[in-house]
């Protein structure tokens, strides 16, 4: 498996990979999700350094995105990660692991960010060294989010990063 930036050519993969990794149990395709990329992918919170896919035996199986969000009244500057998508035959495969450790935690850590936010599964992610965010001072916009609004600090975090979390305007629309 190949862990590396997204480029132009991996834009429908990228929607169908969403559509279907979040599809309903009624078969309904997850298009909330690839909406929301399509519509992160023209604001001005897309951050190209952190589209990440998995590739293997040259197709596109995963895909991770950080976009640009911001914390307290100073509005600085963290990441809101999200979605994170694996075709649904290559789940459970480490493509999601891969994603997260090899390259969306690295890439931001590397680029100096000094933390990643999401609303996510309250027991996956904590593998990922994400801890719930609130005790952290970080408030998220609904306070019913709460366990699964998760945040993981990298190297430039400080405690002094707190207050209301605001995600990139495509996910306020939602």
């Amino acid at each position: 498996m190949l862990i590396r930036r997204e480029i132009p050519a991996d834009t429908e993969v990228v929607r169908a990979i969403h559509l279907a990794a979040f599809a309903r149990e009624d078969g309904t395709p997850g298009t909330v999700e690839a909406n929301l990329v399509d519509e992160l992918r023209v604001d001005a919170g897309w951050i190209n350094a952190l589209s990440w896919v998995a590739v293997e035996d040259d197709n596109v199986i995963g895909h991770v995105v950080c976009t640009r969000a911001t914390v307290g009244p100073d509005a600085l500057p963290v990441l809101g990660l999200g979605p994170l998508g694996v075709r649904p035959d290559r789940q459970r495969s480490g493509a999601g692991k891969a994603l997260m450790m090899h390259a969306i935690i690295g890439a931001a850590d590397a680029l100096g960010e000094p933390a990643i936010v999401l609303l996510g599964h309250p027991t996956y992610y904590p593998r990922f060294g994400f801890q719930p965010a609130v005790p952290a001072g970080i408030v998220p916009p609904d306070p019913g989010w709460e366990p699964a609004f998760q945040l993981r600090t990298l190297t430039t975090y400080a405690a002094t990063l707190r207050g209301d979390f605001v995600y990139a305007e495509p996910f306020r629309r939602l």
